[in-house]
């Protein structure tokens, strides 16, 4: 399944054009930068600190903040194109927006957001979630603006699975988690970032609307399985009560995100995940699978990770 039929296009862009990285030091936009960088381009990065930033000196750092849209004109200057991901709240999205529209550039802007598929008619992807309504709100405006404008939809994210079993699996070979046989199709972020890349660069996606997606669906158990097999150890998957989960997490993630994460495994149980062709169309190669995931991150899963 795809969203925008993208097969036969070829890569255009101008290497005197400046790309505006927003989000630049966060898990997506450090690897969209990477991307960018590694095909030529003039890269830009916008920061709150730029002391922190800890990026390639190829890059050029620009201080800036959505909460004070005034604080953007020396990121935009030049920049033809704009990889957006919304760090702020709603307050000044319209104002940012409006100078993203307004700021003179040698040709029109282009503006590339990283949103969530909420449009998806996906049961898991239609379950309450502020994000959700923060991304509707801001594409909105976009719509409202002169902007040319283009939105990836990114699904789960593989590397989600470090941060809710990477604990568990550091320590021990049993993970204890909600809705074992919750399918969802995990996206590696660095095939993300190279669609971010690629639209960037090449126009012709101007306009397009994808979601991003593995290109499988594994149930949560499975994708445990595969941590398992990458690392050389067998993982047991324990059903866990989802008042259990609540009370694991509570005091530790931010408050609603457990029940919505509860109530979207719970919506999708005995139905696959909604999988797209986007990544392949858009790239010409098939995004990486979970298993490959797992493998490029053996290190990451701790001290026990390399014991055969």
């Amino acid at each position: 399944m795809t969203d925008t039929n993208t097969s036969g296009r070829r890569e255009t862009r101008s290497a005197r054009n400046v790309v505006l990285v927003t989000g630049a030091t966060g898990r997506i936009g450090r690897l969209v930068v990477e991307e960018l960088l590694a095909s030529g381009a003039t890269v830009r990065a916008l920061t709150r600190r730029p002391g922190q930033a800890a990026l390639p000196a190829r890059v050029d750092v620009a201080a800036g903040d959505f909460t004070a849209p005034d604080s953007l004109d020396r990121a935009l200057e030049g920049a033809v194109t704009v990889f957006l991901v919304w760090t702020a709240g709603l307050a000044t999205a319209p104002a940012v927006i409006e100078r993203l529209a307004g700021q003179s550039t040698p040709v029109h802007r282009r503006i590339v957001y990283l949103s969530a598929p909420f449009r998806t008619p996906h049961p898991f992807f239609q379950q309450p979630n502020p994000m959700r309504d923060l991304h509707a709100e801001v594409e909105r405006i976009l719509a409202l603006s002169a902007l040319e404008v283009t939105v990836l939809r990114p699904g789960m994210f593989a590397s989600n699975a470090l941060h809710w079993w990477g604990p568990q699996i550091q320590t021990g070979d049993v993970v204890r988690w909600p809705y074992g046989g919750a399918e969802t199709a995990p996206v590696d972020e660095r095939d993300v970032a190279a669609v971010a890349a690629r639209t960037l660069l090449d126009a012709r996606f101007t306009g397009g609307d994808f979601v991003l997606t593995g290109p499988e669906s594994l149930s949560q158990a499975a994708q445990v399985q595969a941590i398992g097999r990458a690392i050389g150890r067998s993982l047991q998957f324990e059903e866990l009560a989802p008042d259990e989960f609540r009370g694991e997490t509570a005091g530790i993630w931010p408050a609603g995100i457990a029940d919505m994460l509860l109530g979207a495994w719970q919506a999708t149980l005995g139905r696959p995940a909604y999988v797209t062709s986007s990544i392949q169309e858009i790239l010409g190669s098939p995004p990486r699978t979970f298993s490959r995931w797992a493998a490029d991150h053996v290190e990451a899963f701790g001290p026990q990770a390399g014991r055969r």
